[in-house]
């Protein structure tokens, strides 16, 4: 399964594709991550600051600059009240240690203190970050990332930002937890686990960069020596050549209402196919799926009485080899 990706965060280079931005969703994007704390932790750097040189004369950009910026200042207010709380701990812990009677609780809590301030310090710092950089950001499943779809009451094209993985129709969030996988889709499976979405609500992602988990003796493509305890690295996949503007992933999508606990939001999920050659003999056993550019029209615009249309845009994906390095690794 693809579960990271390097994608295109920034909204306007879409437009390049034709898509219009979505601003509203940005703005209720931004007002839900003001509320949830997580404005940093789930929305690439990029996006979130797609509308900091928003046009002065463009209301609606003005209006999302706005709740960006409240985004922000929520998400600082909580570092720098940790900070506040942690700092507390921290003197009275140091108070009893400084006396006759130091207790093993006391050194506990400066340990804790002093560590929930780095990070708290450090995640205010991203706070104050604005650089964007060129664009291209990781994505983990629950991350937030443009995807460029058809609208479907307009027929134009039209670029809202999602979330990376799917709530399935009737699914609730403990659905969701119990089955975390639906930020791929398996090309096998369409026409039934993902027949609600499969032939309606076709979306495209930009990437340059995708990560899969592997074990390392599929990597080295060996047995498990005995006693040998199990290893996972990280690979980076990257396509040979490389297109300018990146891949164009395939991708499904699905909006899911408002209900009195939880307000609406957009999620995809990327179609993954069996593996090329090269993919498999890094040790892992699915790929996604990267159209060719000249496909992108049909793609957006599915007939799902003609899936056998739609099927063979996914069997003729770009003529790349996937080059792979290894990136990380964990016991």
């Amino acid at each position: 399964m693809c579960y990271s990706a390097q994608v295109q965060a920034k909204f306007k280079e879409y437009r390049r594709l034709g898509g219009e931005m979505d601003i509203k969703e940005f703005v209720a994007l931004a007002e839900r991550s003001a509320k949830s704390g997580r404005w940093v932790t789930d929305v690439p750097k990029a996006l979130r600051n797609s509308f900091m040189d928003a046009d002065p004369n463009d209301a609606e950009q003005q209006e999302a600059r706005a709740a960006a910026l409240e985004a922000y200042r929520a998400t600082a207010a909580k570092h720098e009240q940790e900070i506040a709380t942690q700092t507390e701990r921290l003197m009275q812990a140091e108070a009893v240690l400084a006396g006759p009677r130091p207790t093993k609780k006391s050194t506990n809590d400066k340990r804790v203190a002093t560590n929930r301030i780095a990070a708290a310090r450090a995640k205010l710092a991203q706070v104050e970050d604005y650089a964007t950089g060129e664009g291209f950001q990781r994505i983990w499943p629950g991350h937030y990332a443009p995807v460029l779809i058809r609208d479907p009451a307009t027929g134009q094209r039209m670029v809202v930002p999602m979330r990376y993985r799917v709530r399935l129709k009737g699914w609730t969030v403990e659905d969701e937890l119990q089955k975390p996988g639906t930020y791929n889709a398996r090309k096998d499976k369409l026409s039934t686990v993902w027949r609600g979405l499969w032939g309606h609500n076709h979306g495209i992602v930009q990437a340059r960069r995708f990560y899969e988990a592997v074990r390392l003796a599929d990597l080295e493509r060996r047995d498990l020596a005995p006693g040998e305890p199990e290893t996972s690295v990280e690979i980076e996949f990257r396509p040979e050549p490389e297109p300018e503007e990146g891949m164009y992933l395939a991708c499904l999508w699905r909006y899911s209402p408002p209900t009195e606990d939880e307000p609406g939001f957009y999620s995809f999920a990327a179609i993954t196919r069996d593996p090329p050659a090269e993919v498999a003999a890094a040790g892992h056993n699915r790929c996604i799926i990267a159209i060719k550019p000249e496909h992108l029209e049909a793609w957006l615009h599915p007939d799902a009485k003609r899936l056998g249309e739609q099927l063979s845009l996914l069997e003729d994906p770009i003529d790349a080899y996937f080059e792979h390095a290894v990136v990380g690794s964990e016991a």
